[in-house]
């Protein structure tokens, strides 16, 4: 069962109104990540001449970059030539694991986890100035607060002991398009009219339309939310509101206000930007950006996410801790001739 993993999500501080955001002008966080495309290259077009953003992005190379800056770099935006040395020779060397394991015959996490070289920025969220996520609102702390799962929690007694990713519905956005563990595959699929973006972990797509159709009534909420796109030049710009309340394995849990607006921008061949603002009043101070260079890898393929193998774990975990068992656990252990150990869940009585 795939809890207690490594999640990883989004944040921010600076003040912009709660509106579109003006993002065009922003200058990418190091031109270093940025290789300069060949000479006289231009953006592939479709057939039906959209520009063409076909192919597999995985974000797993960006695992060796936070998220948010270490306090001590203040508002830098790019490591100096030492520092960025010395971080790449840390993450190749934990890149040997696997190598190393396979040496003593050990499956380890050098297996389990991907694991990248750093980007030269410093962080992955570039706004606020300090790179890190704004502050939560009192809202935003309560809700936060009552989160749930299997990182913080010992008894489970009910789904809700469990957190979103834990019961493999979602990891919402835009924690969904950033490095987490593994399976951080990214499809875009084209067709006039429509963009499809399938996500490797948990199996999601989402569906980008262009067509200027209308996001539909508030009320009508998705775990990805309602997107809808348009072409500026050779971004793609898309919009995305309509969330399910509590659906964002992030910075914090999101509210159905939640606004994410990304910029999608070719660069090279094989290379894009992406961008995305995420704004929440309910939930944030202020709004946060992310933005991080994406690279296609035709060789990447998709593996099933298995998420609960035979469908089995969330019930185990209820039946080995939950106060509610514990009679059903004392006539297992008793079966077996075995004693309960100190914080197994036996003993007890069902409230």
């Amino acid at each position: 069962m795939k809890l207690r993993l490594l999640a990883v999500a989004l944040p921010l501080l600076f003040a912009l109104p709660l509106s579109a955001p003006a993002v065009a002008e922003d200058p990418v966080p190091s031109a270093k990540d940025y290789p300069a495309p060949p000479a006289g290259w231009t953006v592939p077009r479709t057939a039906w001449g959209d520009p063409d953003l076909r192919g597999m992005w995985p974000v797993d190379y960006l695992q060796g970059t936070p998220r948010d800056r270490a306090p001590d770099l203040g508002t830098r935006t790019e490591w100096s030539e030492e520092e960025y040395q010395a971080r790449l020779a840390n993450a190749e060397q934990g890149m040997t694991l696997i190598t190393a394991q396979d040496r003593v015959g050990i499956l380890g996490m050098g297996h389990w986890t991907e694991r990248g070289r750093p980007l030269w920025q410093t962080s992955l969220i570039t706004h606020p100035a300090n790179g890190r996520v704004p502050a939560l609102t009192e809202e935003g702390r309560r809700a936060q607060a009552g989160v749930k799962t299997s990182w913080n929690t010992e008894v489970f007694d009910t789904l809700n002991d469990f957190g979103i990713w834990d019961r493999c519905l979602t990891r919402g956005l835009p924690g969904s398009l950033m490095p987490g563990a593994y399976n951080m595959g990214i499809r875009l699929v084209q067709s006039p009219g429509l963009v499809v973006m399938a996500i490797e972990m948990v199996h999601e797509t989402r569906f980008i339309y262009l067509d200027g159709r209308a996001a539909p009534p508030a009320d009508v909420q998705q775990y990805l939310g309602f997107s809808r796109g348009h072409w500026e030049g050779d971004t793609l710009v898309v919009e995305t509101t309509n969330f399910t309340p509590g659906m964002s394995n992030g910075a914090s849990p999101n509210s159905a206000q939640m606004k994410l607006t990304e910029r999608l921008t070719p660069t090279g061949p094989d290379q894009m930007r992406y961008e995305a603002w995420i704004e929440d009043p309910v939930m944030l101070t202020a709004p946060y950006k992310i933005d991080m260079p994406w690279r296609r890898n035709p060789n990447y393929e998709f593996y099933e996410y298995a998420c609960h193998e035979g469908n089995v774990q969330v019930r185990g975990y209820i039946t080995a801790t939950s106060p509610r068992f514990a009679g059903l656990r004392e006539e297992l252990w008793a079966e077996q001739g075995e004693e309960p150990s100190p914080g197994s869940g036996g003993g007890g009585a069902p409230d």
